[in-house]
């Protein structure tokens, strides 16, 4: 018998990737706040959040395999999480604007009955276009920035705003699949 893959994130995105890849999964998704930690890397971080996020949602439900990531946005070594409010999104827009940024994301895959895990990240470099504050507001006010790090999404509207993404695109929208589908088969999770 396959084990339930539990999917330790509210993100719709993260859940999107997935029902795309045709994986069954459930939602599990603790209560953990995220750290926000200036004495470690992007990479740290990421890595530190989505550790935390899997073990709360493992220890309930041990039987299960677990997927958890964290995604960060970083720019002159100074992290982006997700913004406070909507001036925190601007302001983090206008720093974007016409300049090259990196998305870190994070993933932590756990099975603790059989006492296995893994864990990887993946870094993507993220072109902006120059962008007027009119182009700002405009982008704004179709997609809510507050959930999101760096204060914006790839996929839909990100075209207005991205001009170019070395990497995977995935990992930028939140979930790096390619890694993600390879390090699930490990466990015995594969999609559909």
């Amino acid at each position: 018998m396959r084990p339930t893959l539990l999917l330790a994130s509210n993100s719709p995105r993260r859940r999107e990737l997935l029902l795309e890849a045709r994986f069954d999964f459930e939602i599990f998704a603790p209560r953990v706040a995220e750290r926000f930690d200036v004495d470690l890397t992007l990479r740290e971080l990421t890595a530190f959040n989505a550790v935390r996020k899997a073990m709360a949602a493992a220890r309930p439900r041990p039987k299960d395999v677990v997927l958890a990531a964290d995604t960060l946005v970083t720019i002159d070594d100074h992290v982006l999480g997700k913004p406070k409010d909507k001036n925190d999104a601007v302001a983090m827009l206008q720093r974007l604007s016409g300049r090259a940024h990196e998305v870190c994301t994070s993933v932590f895959i756990c099975h603790l009955a059989e006492a296995k895990s893994t864990s990887f990240h993946e870094i993507s470099r993220v072109q902006f276009c120059r962008l007027s504050r009119d182009r700002i507001d405009n982008y704004l006010a179709r997609v809510n920035p507050i959930d999101k790090a760096g204060a914006y999404a790839a996929q839909g509207f990100g075209s207005e705003i991205i001009k170019k993404i070395d990497g995977s695109f995935t990992n930028v929208v939140g979930l790096p699949m390619k890694r993600t589908i390879a390090a699930l088969a490990e466990f015995g999770v594969v999609p559909k």
